[in-house]
């Protein structure tokens, strides 16, 4: 078996994964990332940015990767994501978050929660709870079994992607894995 098989076993999505995208798409976009990270979020809005030009070609996938050491608002951001995907919102929050990363202190945290329709008590109870730690480490702990040391770090079909991540790029890299079925080259 081959390393590039192991890889895409160990990459696959399930249920458990925050996916946009339709699941019969001929290319998976898998990102670590936190909501933290500069870099993720230039991903980020590159990905975004592809995502109009290739409807229905790529499902988007994002694992939650937070660096505490160096990012002291990230595991909260990550926990704040889930309370919005349990009220059916994963998708807004992720990316308000981005928008608005210079502001991730936990009463702006609650405030976007509650600008999204949630309430706040709830939202506040399930940081304050770590209600949704576990959630978190599980996407952590697949990063580490996957080799994931920093974010963001994307993985095109299964196979890792260290290319560049500006829009014209990923796009063509994106294209290509659709018509080729596999990942990048």
């Amino acid at each position: 078996m081959s390393a590039d098989h192991l890889v895409n076993d160990a990459v696959a999505v399930s249920e458990h994964d925050h996916a946009d995208g339709p699941a019969s798409a001929p290319a998976t976009l898998v990102v670590y990332g936190d909501y933290e990270c500069p870099h993720t979020r230039a991903a980020h809005i590159a990905i975004r940015g592809v995502q109009p030009r290739l409807a229905g070609l790529v499902r988007y996938v994002y694992r939650h990767f937070p660096l505490q050491s160096i990012h002291p608002h990230a595991e909260h951001s990550a926990e704040i994501a889930e309370v919005a995907d349990a009220a059916g919102k994963f998708w807004q929050m992720h990316d308000h978050l981005f928008r608005h990363q210079d502001a991730l202190e936990d009463a702006d945290l609650v405030g976007y929660a509650t600008e999204l329709g949630i309430d706040a008590d709830r939202a506040r109870d399930a940081l304050a709870s770590h209600a949704y730690a576990d959630r978190v480490k599980a996407d952590v702990r697949s990063g580490l079994a996957l080799g994931v040391r920093g974010t963001p770090t994307l993985f095109i079909n299964g196979v890792r992607y260290a290319g560049e991540r500006d829009v014209p790029t990923l796009e063509a890299v994106l294209r290509d894995s659709t018509t080729r079925g596999g990942g990048p080259r």
